[in-house]
């Protein structure tokens, strides 16, 4: 009976041991598993903080567009004013400069005359066609635009 109760004993540290074994991994396996899931919640956000980013930054071009849209399709003068003014709230000034690229080649790039967004907008209104787009915009802290780059249409 020793030696079969001497065995058991053998048996059941043995036992202990690989059940330790089996522990370790398994917590090691789910360690793995949440940091694999961490790094992809991660990403994700990432992801997201870049979408919205490049969202807010293309809102105000979209919005902007619009208003020169409603402004060259004005029914009458009074609403393309209307509409002048609620697009100069866009801009830390009348006098923000416009520029209207009308040529680019090898980086270079060859701009009409220079002009102020108040200008340009009651050029609008009186050629009522809106030949440009938006090439890019300089912002503020504010988020008011400080520099609009249009670009010719061909």
């Amino acid at each position: 009976m020793m030696i079969g109760g001497a065995g058991c004993k053998s048996k059941k540290k043995a036992g202990d041991v690989s059940d330790a074994e089996a522990e370790k991994a398994r917590m090691e396996q789910e360690a793995k598993l949440r940091a694999e899931e961490e790094e992809r919640r991660r990403a994700e956000e990432e992801r997201l903080a870049r979408e919205k980013a490049r969202a807010e930054a293309e809102a105000p071009a979209q919005k902007l567009e619009m208003y020169f849209e409603a402004i060259a399709n004005a029914n009458s003068i009074t609403s393309a004013n209307q509409s002048i003014d609620e697009a100069l709230t866009m801009f830390a000034s009348p006098q923000t400069p416009v520029l209207i690229v009308i040529s680019e080649s090898g980086g270079q790039k060859d701009y009409d005359r220079p002009t102020t967004i108040k200008e340009y907008l009651n050029y609008l209104k009186d050629q009522k066609k809106n030949i440009n787009t938006i090439g890019d915009l300089q912002v503020d802290s504010r988020g008011k635009i400080t520099e609009i780059e249009l670009v010719k249409q061909k």
